[in-house]
C-alpha cells in the first residue's frame, strides 16, 4: 500500500503514526505542499480535493485520513476500531468531533493563522476579530476533551488503550505546541498526550513534525 503524505502534516500524522504501531507496511510517497505539488493534475486525478493524506491499495484510492485510519484498523483487524456496534459508534464520534468543530476553531481557526501567517486575513482588524472568536471558541473544546471525553483512569479516550480518535485528535490537540498554546489549565489533556508521546509509534508518526516545530519555536523566540 502506498500513502501519499506530506511529512509532518498534521492530517496525515495520525495514519502514520497507527499503521507503524498495528504493523501495517506503507510505501510513503512525498507530495510537496510547498512547490505545489498536491495541485498538479497527476496527484489531482488521484485526490480531487488536492489535499494529504491518500491511500492506494492497488487500484483502490482512499482519501480522507479518518477513512483510512478505519479502513486500515479494519484491514488488520485492529481494537482500536472495535467490532461492537456500540463501542465502534463511540469512536465514529469521538473522530467526527475532532473532524468538525475542534479542527475547524481550534486548528484552522486558531492556531494556523499563528503559525503560518499566510493562512491569515490581510485585513489586520478581521484576523484579530478571527483570531479572538477562534482562541475563545478553541479554548471551551479544549475544555471539553479535559473534562467531558478524557476520563479517569484513562489515560485515552479509549480508556487503557488507545483507539482510532487517539490518534487523530492528539495530532490536532499538539498543533497548540508550535504556536505556544498554554495547556497548564487541561491536565487530562497534559496526561493524554504524555501517554501518547510515550508510544512506540510516535517516532514514526511524529518525529518530522517536532523537527518543523521546534524550528518555528526558534524563529519565533529570535
Amino acid at each position: 500500500m502506498r500513502l501519499y503524505h506530506f511529512s509532518g502534516s498534521t492530517t496525515c500524522r495520525p495514519v502514520e503514526m497507527f499503521a507503524a504501531e498495528a504493523g501495517i507496511e506503507l510505501d510513503l510517497v512525498p507530495v510537496d505542499l510547498l512547490t505545489g505539488e498536491h495541485v498538479a493534475p497527476g496527484y489531482t486525478a488521484k485526490n480531487p480535493t488536492q489535499q494529504v493524506p491518500t491511500l492506494e491499495d492497488g487500484d483502490f484510492v482512499l482519501t480522507e485520513n479518518a477513512a483510512i485510519l478505519r479502513y486500515l484498523a479494519s484491514l488488520a483487524g485492529s481494537p482500536a476500531y472495535p467490532t461492537d456496534l456500540k463501542a465502534r459508534a463511540r469512536v465514529d464520534e469521538q473522530l467526527d468531533w475532532f473532524n468538525t468543530g475542534f479542527s475547524r476553531e481550534y486548528c484552522y481557526g486558531a492556531m494556523y493563522p499563528r503559525i503560518m501567517p499566510h493562512m491569515a486575513f490581510e485585513d489586520s482588524v478581521i484576523q484579530a476579530a478571527v483570531n479572538a472568536r477562534c482562541t475563545a471558541k478553541g479554548e471551551r473544546f479544549m475544555r471539553i476533551l479535559d473534562a467531558d471525553m478524557l476520563k479517569d483512569p484513562g489515560p485515552f479516550l479509549g480508556g487503557a488503550e488507545p483507539n482510532l480518535a487517539d490518534y487523530m485528535g492528539v495530532a490536532y490537540a499538539t498543533l497548540g505546541e508550535m504556536a505556544r498554546f498554554d495547556y497548564t489549565p487541561y491536565p487530562r489533556v497534559r496526561r493524554w498526550i504524555a501517554a501518547m508521546r510515550a508510544r512506540p509509534g510516535w517516532k514514526a508518526g511524529h518525529a518530522a513534525w517536532e523537527g518543523w516545530r521546534d524550528h518555528v519555536l526558534s524563529q519565533s523566540a529570535a
